[in-house]
């Protein structure tokens, strides 16, 4: 600041004085010494604050000392002036925290690879619930934007949000489910010269105008989280981070397109649910065999949906302390709510929300199941919510009926047929290098009975074996060259000893010369050989996956679930019975049991 102030005016504001130079008395030399050293035109303020009661005369001596001057500011005493001036204090600091909110919201925004232009459209109160709960808000406001905008905007990689989005998102998280935004237009200069002069709730009515026909209706405070929330917000997975599609899933095209349905539709197409018997589905339950895919579906529709995941467990919900278990679900729902649209997802729902009658069930179980069920579709669940429960199971005969009644969907992701595992397989090694004469539908025939995720297994371990002789070349090369380096010591030692003495002094004594001189040489042949090794590290070439390589890992990776056993029939009566495209038909007793 000295350099500076020999050059250009400069005027340095210090904001409550007395409290910067009473730190220490280090501080106060160090400025009475930068006072002495200044030259030009500077001026420096500095302020505190009084008291009502307070004498303006009490200053300390050294302030005194370095601010000769003393200026008395005081409030109007006029009753016009008065309310002039606190309407001014009061618009000053809206546009001071405005612009800090507006600051944070855009810090987030980046952070997220997004942006928004008009981001000043919207009014103080909005910014100060957006500021807070920004991150939560995001999901909605991007699903929102995409759904209706077929060619989104991008501008240096980040896509840019309308205010009208935020302001959708905003209005779902206040829970306004009524189709009014909550977007407002900035007053002119005009209209805020003029509102100053008049009272604050005045200020406040002809501050704002909102954009759609009708009256604004009066904004939601804000509902901080409980420390139970606090607890499970760790476990809220926002849409861009759950990185799996539904192009990650090779078959199961009539269940994609059903969970699309019911999911995405309610989303795109609002007003088709307004009225009448179409809701929104609050539970879907896929049941199955383990490793056909329960988990991927779940987090693919998520992805799609661009709604929030929260990943339910045993661990999430339960505590030590008697009647936190309660709390626990309670805070699950509420939180649900607030980041809506979103996914609660309970897998292996059957350790959870199993059947009441069990024997020797804890009392606190079947709490956590009656609060559960509350709140998810009873007396204390809203309409007006976006929360989905979807859960996964292998064995959904273990459920309570009351929960399989909330499951609206029960989709059976059995085992893949021939076809789908034939496109299971294309989707796996679609991103590998294969050869062209992998005949995949013998694959798909030499695979009965496998799961999904019995077919991964298979690809990873074929995927082994141009490892494993890639390794076993590069270890009988290493061989061969240290074979080959100990044949020529045992050459060179051989005719040293062989060679006359006189002979081998010379020898020795050009050796050394040669060596002298081509030491640098020798440096760079060491510099190329460890070019080239680092060059081969950086490129290794793989031969490409053949049927013989995926023919033996067939022969060491077996199916995980017997397809014809007696779980497997338990799943398909209860299909029959429960299921979306059961029979319906109950077994009749006979009298031979």
């Amino acid at each position: 600041m000295i350099s500076v102030s020999e050059n250009d005016p400069i005027i340095l504001y210090i904001r409550d004085v007395d409290h910067f130079l009473s730190k220490s008395q280090r501080t106060y030399s160090m400025f009475q010494k930068m006072l002495a050293k200044l030259s030009g035109q500077v001026l420096i303020l500095g302020s505190r604050l009084l008291n009502c009661d307070a004498d303006n005369r009490d200053v300390d001596e050294r302030v005194s000392t370095l601010f000769p001057y003393h200026v008395d500011i005081k409030p109007p005493e006029e009753e016009t002036h008065l309310d002039f001036w606190k309407n001014q204090m009061e618009e000053d600091t809206k546009k001071f925290q405005m612009q800090d909110n507006r600051n944070h919201i855009i810090e987030v925004l980046s952070a997220n690879d997004l942006d928004c232009d008009d981001l000043s459209s919207i009014c103080f109160a909005d910014t100060m619930v957006l500021s807070n709960y920004i991150e939560e808000i995001i999901v909605s406001a991007v699903s929102y934007h995409l759904i209706h905008n077929k060619d989104p905007e991008y501008k240096n990689g980040k896509l840019i949000l309308s205010s009208k989005s935020l302001s959708h998102g905003l209005s779902i998280f206040q829970g306004e489910h009524g189709g009014k935004d909550t977007l407002k237009l900035e007053e002119t200069k005009d209209g805020l010269k003029g509102a100053l002069g008049s009272k604050k709730t005045e200020t406040d009515k002809s501050a704002t105008v909102p954009v759609g026909d009708g009256p604004l209706p009066p904004p939601k405070p804000e509902i901080p989280d409980n420390e139970f929330e606090k607890r499970i917000r760790p476990e809220v997975i926002p849409a861009s981070e759950i990185g799996v599609t539904f192009d990650d899933i090779g078959a199961l095209a009539d269940i994609k397109e059903s969970l699309q349905e019911l999911v995405m539709l309610p989303l795109r197409r609002p007003d088709l649910f307004k009225g009448g018997l179409l809701k929104p589905c609050r539970g879907i339950l896929l049941f199955g065999p383990p490793g056909t895919g329960k988990t991927m579906l779940a987090k693919a529709i998520a992805n799609d949906a661009g709604a929030s995941f929260i990943n339910v467990s045993m661990s999430t919900i339960t505590s030590k302390w008697f009647g936190e278990d309660e709390k626990n679900v309670r805070a699950l729902f509420s939180l649900a709510a607030k980041v809506a649209p979103t996914i609660i997802f309970v897998d292996e729902v059957d350790s959870m929300l199993g059947q009441r009658a069990r024997s020797g069930e804890h009392e606190a179980m079947r709490k956590i199941k009656n609060e559960f069920m509350s709140h998810w579709d009873g007396l204390l669940s809203k309409s007006g919510e976006r929360v989905l429960v979807l859960a996964a199971t292998n064995r959904p005969f273990d459920l309570d009926e009351a929960i399989i009644r909330r499951f609206e969907r029960r989709i059976m992701v059995g085992l893949p047929t021939q076809e789908s595992r034939e496109l299971i397989l294309r989707t796996l090694l679609s991103k590998e290098k294969v050869d062209e004469n992998i005949d995949f539908k013998e694959l798909a025939t030499m695979t009965e009975g496998y799961s999904g995720s019995d077919l991964k297994n298979l690809c990873v371990t074929a995927a082994y074996r141009p490892v494993r002789e890639l390794l076993k070349k590069e270890r009988e090369k290493e061989l061969q060259r240290r074979e080959k380096e100990e044949k020529e010591k045992a050459a060179a030692t051989k005719e040293n000893a062989e060679a006359p003495e006189s002979k081998k002094e010379n020898s020795e004594s050009k050796e050394n010369s040669e060596s002298k001189e081509e030491k640098p040489d020798g440096k760079a042949d060491n510099s190329e050989a460890k070019a080239e090794g680092s060059h081969k590290e950086a490129a290794i070439d793989l031969r490409p996956l053949t049927m013989e390589d995926l023919k033996q890992a067939k022969n060491q990776v077996a199916a995980s679930f017997a397809a014809e056993g007696a779980v497997m029939n338990e799943l398909k009566q209860w299909n029959d019975l429960y299921g979306e495209g059961g029979s319906r038909k109950k077994q009749q007793l006979t009298y031979f049991l």
